[in-house]
């Protein structure tokens, strides 16, 4: 009954257990990355257009539930389950510093002026440090309703979005008051949300929907009713005609935007789909699953053999040596990136390779 083509996406292996995070960085003069967090505690940074594994961030002691790059992709940023948030140097893998909470921490972003990072978790506090003092006490945000799940900026960092675990809705908050000045209501607690590239939308999963809101005037542009309970959501960034979910039923979907058609069911996980992300060129979509993989999709394959046969290519492009330096064909300045970072530790136990 299938009459879709059948996608076949770059798979990248490492993690040792469940992919609950995904982030792309912006576009930077050597191509773009994809950091992920798991529960094995090992956040890892890849070539975002290959997949192709760079190194592992070693040091934290539990479960790491969020990460994200900075907008030149030059320091990363995790939540962990150990009650810290620990910023990195992306090029050499050095922890720069540990931020201490009180419980765990679900939630980390950086302001696009890189200067600040916002973090949230169990405490049901917005913390703000300024990384230009990392030693100084943060500015806490302390009326959230609930446990926090998800935050990041928009506004050119002067409104905070944060949902809740516990609760539907998403909250807005003025950076200047740190009060309250809108709420977008949802039925269930949403799960996954993310401000488009061009600023105009707020994707967001909850339950079984995917709703878009307007990111200025915050009203309810289009929502969508999933064929199962989604955790996450993206739309596509450069013409933002389509968005993906992923959900309870292990599979990626792609529908059209306008509409809310479904384009592409992409199949291969082995497990629930916690994460999904678009590329920030739009070509391709990043999924993170129960299974441990991350797995790279086309948008828009000229044909499955075409594709299989870059599936291959790619994927022996993602091997490594025992050393940890990647072999195969990567852009120039990735490459250069690589060397930098040969810094990263892989874990002992193999975890790091692809």
């Amino acid at each position: 009954m299938e009459k879709k083509k059948v996608a076949v996406p770059l798979v990248c292996h490492g993690h040792s257990r469940p992919v609950v995070d995904l982030f792309y960085s912006p576009v930077t003069p050597d191509g773009y990355f994809l950091i992920s967090a798991s529960k094995d505690s090992h956040p890892m940074l890849r070539n975002g257009e290959t997949g192709d594994w760079i190194g592992t961030f070693e040091g934290h002691k539990g479960a790491v539930w969020s990460c994200c790059l900075d907008t030149n992709a030059l320091r990363a940023a995790s939540g962990s389950a150990d009650f810290s948030v620990k910023l990195w140097d992306a090029l050499t893998g050095d922890e720069l510093h540990s931020f201490d909470h009180k419980h765990i921490v679900r939630a980390c972003a950086f302001s696009e002026d890189t200067h600040l990072l916002l973090t949230g978790g169990f405490e049901k506090i917005l913390r703000i440090y300024d990384l230009n003092r990392p030693d100084a006490t943060p500015r806490e945000i302390d009326k959230s309703p609930g446990s926090v799940r998800t935050v990041t900026w928009l506004h050119s960092d002067q409104t905070i979005l944060s949902s809740c675990s516990d609760m539907g809705g998403v909250r807005l908050w003025d950076v200047r008051s740190g009060k309250i000045v809108q709420t977008l209501e949802t039925k269930a607690p949403v799960t996954s949300a993310e401000v488009s590239q061009d600023g105009r939308y707020i994707t967001t999963a909850d339950g079984s929907s995917v709703k878009f809101w307007d990111a200025n005037h915050f009203g309810l542009v289009k929502s969508y009713d999933m064929p199962c309970t989604v955790e996450s959501a993206s739309l596509e960034p450069k013409n933002g005609s389509r968005f993906i979910a992923g959900g309870e039923d292990m599979w990626v979907h792609l529908f059209d935007f306008y509409t809310g058609e479904e384009i592409a069911c992409n199949k291969g996980h082995h497990g629930p789909v916690h994460c999904v992300r678009f590329s920030p060129v739009g070509e391709s979509y990043a999924s993170g699953s129960e299974d441990g993989t991350i797995r790279i999709w086309q948008l828009s394959p000229t044909s499955s053999e075409d594709h299989e046969a870059t599936n291959q290519n790619s994927n022996t492009n993602s091997q490594h040596t025992s050393n940890g330096s990647t072999t195969g064909k990567v852009k120039a300045g990735v490459s250069e990136i690589s060397r930098k970072v040969e810094g990263l530790h892989i874990p002992k136990d193999g975890n790091g390779e692809s």
